[in-house]
């Protein structure tokens, strides 16, 4: 009896498949927050960088400035607010060799000629300006380029802002008088037909400007030294 009933079949229904399988549970693990500081880190050094660097442009163009002052017959400021930096490079290009345009800050500006008889230029330092360095006493010839530029272009609003001429301040409305200044060729036969006429014409020659005086007297001496050597040889 009891080895019949071992040998039967047991009649208990076997365990679900999902019992004997395990459950797998995901745990969703929290990113680091990340670390605001370090992210700020960055920026503040970079603010020091930019500093030095916006110091160093600075000190750049009042430098700039100083070296076109020097041996400078006529500086100029123009008003180029709405040029293009297109314009300004054709600008540029059509300046004769002896005129140089620079585009400075008019504290910029002003730090440049401080102490310096170009002080006389404050009275322009307003609005964005570009400056016109003159360096040959051609003033007329030196002014000339940008008056056709102004015109063929149409830029009745990019005036001339002001000028120094000989320690004077010249404002808009002056530049008639500087752009009609003789011509040293034009000096030059003013003196010889001077000479070569009686005295009263030498007379009111005299009393022509200090400046034109001064060309004429120069230019005189330099004929007689030309003439000198010539005759040496």
């Amino acid at each position: 009896m009891e080895a019949s009933l071992c040998a039967l079949p047991s009649t208990r229904a076997p365990p679900p498949l999902h019992s004997q399988s395990r459950v797998l549970t995901l745990h969703s693990t929290p990113l680091p927050r990340p670390d605001l500081r370090r992210q700020r880190t960055p920026l503040r050094t970079t603010l020091p960088i930019r500093a030095a660097i916006s110091r160093a442009k600075k000190e750049a163009t009042v430098e700039t400035v100083k070296q076109q002052l020097e041996n400078c017959y006529l500086v100029a400021g123009i008003k180029y607010k709405g040029l293009t930096v297109k314009q300004l490079q054709e600008l540029r290009r059509s300046l004769p060799d002896t005129v140089k345009l620079v585009v400075a800050k008019n504290t910029l500006m002003g730090k440049a000629i401080e102490g310096t008889p170009w002080e006389a230029l404050k009275p322009c330092m307003k609005g964005m300006n570009a400056w016109m360095f003159v360096h040959t006493e051609e003033i007329p010839g030196a002014l000339k380029p940008y008056r056709s530029f102004q015109k063929e272009r149409k830029l009745e609003d990019n005036d001339f802002a002001g000028a120094v001429f000989e320690g004077k301040f010249y404002g808009p409305g002056d530049f008639k008088a500087l752009e009609t200044l003789p011509t040293r060729a034009e000096v030059y036969a003013k003196l010889l037909g001077a000479l070569q006429t009686p005295g009263i014409a030498l007379v009111s020659t005299l009393q022509a400007p200090a400046r034109d005086l001064v060309l004429t007297l120069k230019a005189y001496v330099k004929k007689l030294e030309d003439e000198g050597g010539s005759s040496a040889q």
